[in-house]
């Protein structure tokens, strides 16, 4: 209920062409499967290291250590797992999945829903994106995709016709610190986000706003700049940071950059909206 109007049904792609800091979803920043382990599920039987074709897994010392970069996510282990194992990612067809974003048509129906694609990006797999939404067109669904906006303009001009809302994230406003925190500057993707708005496209702008990086005066004022400059933004959707990300690091094995950065206090999220709301007419809320 919260990526898009009514009820949904959300799909995500794996594969991303940014690397945020903060991202809550790192088991999609790549395109293949991802080993995710649960420690406290694991009892230590061994049955992983058996099975494993090419001996990643170790057990001592009740330590469960996997050899991810040599893993090829075959996803033997998970079989052979009692449960704490759990294969992130997996192919389907177009077909496949819109079978299951189908069951719930009705929901959609009564609720003004639909389908939401997102990841990772969307645009990462383009082609693909493009085929799902035509046929969630097709089978009268309203469909949005949530996107960072990182890609050539024609990738972008080919969903339009297939695509209702794109929900655009506004990771950070300052190109320099855009780089630093996602690793690309943010010059094509703001490029991008006012053709999509010349082209008649209906857009919710999304910002996540993480204290110590991205929240300051400047970047808020200049959200609420963003949106006076487009004509066909709905809404600012302000997304204020949570850890989520963290679990999700440690059971697929990566770093989390963000340490123990808590989430911020509701009254710090509502004088952030505040603050961007005295800029603009464009209506601000909390995502």
């Amino acid at each position: 209920v919260n990526d898009g109007p009514g009820i949904r049904t959300n799909v995500f792609l794996k594969g991303c062409m940014l690397d945020c800091v903060w991202c809550h979803n790192p088991e999609s920043k790549s395109p293949r499967p991802v080993l995710s382990l649960t420690e406290k599920l694991c009892i230590g039987c061994g049955a992983c290291a058996d099975t494993c074709p090419k001996g990643l897994h170790t057990l001592e010392n009740g330590v469960h250590t996997i050899d991810r970069a040599n893993c090829i996510g075959c996803g033997a282990c998970v079989e052979a797992c009692g449960g704490a194992l759990e294969l992130l990612g997996k192919e389907m067809t177009v077909e496949e999945i819109l079978a299951e974003v189908l069951r719930d048509k009705p929901f959609y129906e009564t609720s003004g829903g639909g389908m939401t694609v997102t990841g990772g990006d969307p645009l990462y797999r383009a082609s693909f994106t493009k085929e799902l939404l035509k046929a969630g067109k097709e089978a009268g669904l309203h469909t949005c995709i949530e996107t960072s906006g990182y890609a050539k303009w024609e990738v972008l001009a080919d969903l339009i016709p297939y695509t209702d809302l794109f929900l655009w994230d506004v990771k950070e406003t300052d190109s320099a610190l855009h780089k630093r925190f996602t690793g690309v500057e943010n010059t094509l993707i703001l490029e991008n986000l006012h053709k999509l708005d010349a082209a008649g496209a209906s857009i919710i702008l999304r910002c996540p706003l993480i204290p110590g990086y991205n929240v300051r005066e400047e970047h808020l004022s200049a959200i609420a700049e963003l949106a006076n400059s487009l004509a066909n933004v709905l809404r600012i959707d302000v997304e204020p940071y949570h850890p989520l990300g963290k679990g999700k690091c440690e059971s697929v094995g990566m770093e989390y950059p963000m340490g123990d950065l808590g989430m911020p206090e509701e009254s710090t999220v509502q004088a952030w909206i505040c603050a961007i709301a005295a800029k603009t007419d464009v209506p601000v809320q909390k995502a």
